[in-house]
C-alpha cells in the first residue's frame, strides 16, 4: 500500500494582525478583545493544524479598512477580514465569495465574535461553540474531517478500497485456477 493521504480539517481559523504580518491567535474569538484601532481576520480553508493554517489573503491595515469610519466615544472601531477561501477548500456544490474588509463599531469591551457579528451576519456556531458559518458561508457542516484535496472524509479510505481490489483479484485468480483444474 501507498502512503495514506494527509487529513486535515475545514473550518474558519482565526488571525490577529501585528504590524504587517498575520499572527495565529492565542484565544478564540469569543474571548480575544481587540483593541481599537486593532484587524482581526478569518480564512476558511483545509488544514492539518495551526501550524499550516492558510492565512487571510491581501493587504489589511486599519486605516485602509477603517478609513471611512469615525471614531466614536465609549465604542471602539475593529477592522475585519474575512476570506471565505479558495475553490478547493470549499464543500462540494459550494463557491466561496470574494474576500471582503469591514468596520466594526462596538463596545468598548466587546470581543471579535462580537465584532465579527456587528458586520459578517449571519454566523453559525456547532454545540461546542466552534465558528462554523460567516456571512452564511458555507451553508453546512463544521470542521469536518477532509482528506488531501479537499475531498470529504466520509466515505472509505483509499486502503480499504485498494484492499478490497486485491481481494477481488486474488479471488478470480482462485476461480480461475479451480476451473483449470477441473478442465485438465
Amino acid at each position: 500500500a501507498g502512503p495514506a493521504a494527509a487529513t486535515g480539517y475545514r473550518y474558519w481559523s482565526f488571525w490577529e494582525r501585528d504590524g504587517a504580518r498575520w499572527t495565529y491567535a492565542t484565544q478564540g474569538p469569543a474571548t480575544a478583545r481587540p483593541a481599537d484601532g486593532s484587524v482581526e481576520g478569518f480564512r476558511f480553508a483545509v488544514s492539518e493544524d495551526s501550524a499550516d493554517a492558510s492565512r487571510p489573503r491581501g493587504t489589511a491595515d486599519f486605516g485602509t479598512i477603517c478609513a471611512g469610519t469615525p471614531a466614536v466615544g465609549g465604542r471602539k472601531r475593529v477592522g475585519l477580514v474575512v476570506d471565505f477561501g479558495t475553490s478547493a477548500d470549499a464543500p462540494s456544490g459550494e463557491r466561496p465569495p470574494a474576500r471582503r474588509t469591514a468596520c466594526a463599531v462596538v463596545s468598548e469591551d466587546a470581543t471579535a465574535a462580537e465584532a465579527l457579528a456587528a458586520v459578517a451576519k449571519p454566523l453559525r456556531y456547532d454545540t461546542n461553540a466552534l465558528l462554523c458559518a460567516i456571512g452564511g458561508y458555507p451553508s453546512r457542516g463544521c470542521g469536518e474531517k477532509v482528506a488531501a484535496g479537499g475531498t470529504s472524509g466520509s466515505g472509505p479510505s483509499l486502503g480499504l478500497v485498494a484492499g478490497a481490489g486485491v481481494v477481488v483479484v486474488l479471488a478470480a485468480g482462485a476461480f480461475w485456477q479451480a476451473r483449470r483444474r477441473k478442465n485438465a
